[in-house]
């Protein structure tokens, strides 16, 4: 796949450490920054990865910051993102199989190399059920386009 994935300040180490992981899987990784730990304001970040999934120029992105709220919360502003705050690995799994979610969103600053590894391989490998998920997917997506 293809992996937008960018961070603030608070979320740099973790996504530097997500960039090799995600090359380590195979994955190809397109960085839209930060580039280090000064602060930064993490709007702008988040709406270049989700606009590059959005746009179907990324398969899925990833936005970290120090609790990942406020960079899902950005990430959401970009019409056909699903963006899923994932600190825990039930988060993730549902995240993927009830929501479709198109960018994780964590912490750099809750979670630890460690479980942020099970975390974003779970939410990798983990497919979107379909069924009855996919009518509330359409309501989401219909409600985008008539408040666009």
């Amino acid at each position: 796949m293809r992996i937008a994935i960018g961070a603030d300040h608070a979320g740099f180490l973790l996504k530097e450490h997500f960039k090799q992981t995600l090359q380590r899987l195979g994955h190809a990784v397109d960085d839209h920054g930060t580039d280090s730990e000064a602060s930064v304001d993490y709007p702008p970040i988040c709406f270049g990865v989700a606009r590059e999934v959005a746009g179907g120029r990324a398969d899925r992105g990833i936005v970290v910051g120090g609790s990942g709220q406020g960079e899902q919360i950005a990430a959401n502003k970009v019409a056909g993102i699903r963006a899923a705050l994932c600190n825990d690995l039930y988060a993730a799994r549902l995240s993927r199989q009830h929501n479709d979610a198109n960018v994780l969103a964590m912490g750099g600053r809750i979670v630890a190399f460690g479980l942020a590894d099970d975390i974003l391989t779970l939410w990798l490998e983990t497919p979107f059920d379909g069924g009855r998920h996919q009518r509330r997917i359409d309501q989401i997506a219909a409600a985008e386009r008539q408040h666009a």
